[in-house]
């Protein structure tokens, strides 16, 4: 996947606008609002320049009277409470709209990202970089601060600008010096606010990975805890995490002291904007400049205030969009790449035979290990084909090429005459029945995991693949039956509903890989016997160390290195030598299979 690098704000915007569109009747509402409500901002600013005028005049009048005061006043009052009221009925329907958009588009976003990645090869998954804890807080973080910008356009940043702007206008309009006075601070707040912005990115983009890797580690202590605690490693695990908070810590703590720094700076210049207006408005009343009153300085310093105090916030906004670039860079990685999603062809014959033919494969995983070395296989349908090997040979490598997780380097897998890439990959692994080792369990109760073989299977339908795992009677004897919790069953239930994934499947190829890894020795003769009926007219490939199940194998290829070694029917595989009698001869002898026919031969347990 191609990394992206120093997005600019105009290419962000230009992201988020694509999802932003769908709701432009909320873009236009909250365009409205804003207007009216940065008219209504400048309210206060008028009404105290006529107030301060009509007031002096009634004070240095020779007739004064309570009752043109009171007048004065009775007006003032409904003016600025009346203002005061549509303020809020506005600002409530304001950011009621904002924040209705904002939602809906951070629901988008994710959703978007979901079903991006949902699309991608093993590969991206299994990439440096992708590990689930990461792009966990790539979602999450990239999610967050491009609804914040959102936010931020819409609900703070326009309504900001918008008063910002007819509070300038006005200042002009009353005078130009006053006017050209305040427009020569605006743009040296901006400058500094941008230097500030550009000083901080960097630092920024080292915080976004320390997040992630601290929520890495976090997933990674929470699924090893049992290893962790078994070997009293808890000091080593927290140093670890205690080494990345404080290289976070210290990059935040330089964040903060250059971000005070510059609001520093900021703060004095508005400061000094703001004496520069008071002294210059102040000067030309001093000298009867035309237009210019007592209550014209009151006016120009609360105007100068509308113009300056949405500018003072500009800087939480700016940090929250360069949170935003930072963050939006990871996440389109994510949602705009092409290069990762899962090659499929179009060919859907109308039956499956499951006849594969591997013809010099290679294969390297993304980490640069090459797991397989010119592996040439022919698998026939009808037949348990087996593939025994010791850990790292490349056992399980070959059955995620043949479901298509993976492609290739080089050679070709064919099925039924039709190279694998051809083949609709969606269609492909709706005729193929995987059994892992360690199956996923899914959040939701039994029959919802069962179903996930079948989702429109029926009850019955359900209860025959648990009567053909032999899990029919221990969820049967549950309080809460086939609605108990999946994830509550013991490991060998689990994978017993994984087993019943596939037999309510009922696939014509089906790869086995340790089916019975974790079942006692009753549960895996019970599980043998009814993948032995199930294997019947179907092409089968089973990885296991069991000898019974690598026994009764009609074809055997013995791996070593990502090598094909051997290969044959058991018995003239096992009398060439090599890996294969290695592994048999060595499982015999943990079994103790001489005593244990003694044992049986007389019946009695005595030698």
């Amino acid at each position: 996947m191609k990394k992206r690098t120093n997005m600019t704000i105009w290419e962000l915007f230009g992201k988020i606008w694509k999802y932003v569109i769908p709701y432009k009747w909320l873009v236009v509402a909250t365009l409205t609002l804003t207007l009216i409500s940065s008219l209504f901002a400048q309210v206060n600013a008028i009404v105290l320049d006529r107030t301060v005028d009509s007031v002096n005049a009634l004070v240095t009048a020779k007739d004064f009277a309570w009752s043109k005061a009171a007048r004065i006043l009775t007006i003032i009052s409904i003016v600025l409470l009346g203002k005061e009221v549509l303020t809020v009925l506005i600002g409530f329907a304001q950011k009621y709209f904002g924040m209705r958009m904002r939602i809906l588009v951070s629901r988008d976003l994710a959703q978007a990202v979901i079903e991006k990645m949902l699309t991608f090869r093993m590969a991206f998954f299994s990439a440096n970089g992708n590990e689930p804890g990461k792009l966990q807080t790539r979602i999450d973080r990239g999610v967050d601060s491009l609804t914040n910008t959102v936010n931020n356009v819409f609900i703070d940043l326009l309504p900001m600008f918008t008063s910002a702007g007819l509070a300038l206008i006005l200042i002009f309009a009353a005078n130009i010096y006053v006017g050209l006075t305040a427009l020569f601070i605006v743009p040296l707040y901006f400058l500094i606010t941008w230097l500030q912005a550009k000083k901080l990115r960097g630092w920024r983009r080292e915080m976004r990975s320390y997040h992630e890797q601290k929520s890495n580690g976090i997933m990674n202590i929470i699924e090893s805890i049992n290893v962790i605690k078994s070997f009293n490693r808890e000091r080593i695990e927290g140093d670890k995490q205690l080494d990345l908070q404080i290289r976070l810590t210290n990059n935040q703590m330089a964040t903060r002291k250059v971000s005070f720094l510059f609001d520093g700076l900021k703060s004095f210049v508005q400061q000094v904007g703001t004496v520069l207006i008071i002294i210059l408005t102040a000067y030309l009343v001093l000298i009867g400049y035309p237009g210019m009153t007592i209550g014209k300085i009151m006016y120009h310093i609360m105007l100068f205030s509308n113009v300056i105090a949405p500018i003072r916030q500009l800087q939480m906004i700016f940090d929250n969009m360069n949170e935003a670039l930072v963050y939006a860079e990871g996440f389109f990685d994510i949602l705009d790449s092409d290069d990762e999603i899962e090659p499929s062809g179009g060919y859907k014959p109308s039956t499956v035979r499951g006849h594969f033919e591997i013809e010099n494969v290679d294969f390297t995983y993304p980490n640069g290990n090459k797991a397989l070395h010119n592996i040439n296989m022919t698998i026939d349908p009808g037949k348990i084909t087996a593939f025994v090997g010791l850990s790292g040979a490349g056992k399980s490598t070959i059955v995620n090429l043949l479901d298509k997780f993976y492609v290739p380097d080089s050679g070709c897998i064919k099925l039924d005459g039709v190279d694998l890439r051809e083949w609709d990959t969606k269609y492909l692994r709706e005729n193929i029945g995987l059994v892992l080792q360690k199956n996923h369990i899914f959040d939701g109760t039994v029959e919802e995991n069962i179903k996930y073989g079948k989702p429109d299977a029926t009850h019955a339908e359900v209860l025959m693949a648990a009567k053909k795992a032999y899990l029919l009677d221990q969820v049967q004897n549950l309080p809460e039956g086939f609605n108990t919790k999946a994830t509550l069953l013991s490991g060998g239930q689990q994978q017993r509903v994984a087993i019943a994934r596939m037999f309510l499947k009922n696939p014509p190829i089906i790869f086995l890989d340790e089916p019975t890894a974790s079942l006692d020795a009753v549960a895996t003769e019970q599980i043998k016997n009814s993948i032995d009926a199930i294997k019947q007219n179907r092409t089968v490939i089973i990885i296991s160390h069991s000898i019974s199940q690598i026994i009764d194998s009609d074809v055997i290829y013995a791996l070593k290195e990502g090598r094909v070694e051997q290969g044959g029917n058991p018995d003239e595989v096992y009398k060439q030598g090599g890996i294969y009698k290695e592994i048999l001869d060595a499982s015999a002898r943990s079994l103790n299979i001489d005593k244990i026919a003694r044992t049986i031969g007389d019946g009695t347990g005595e030698q």
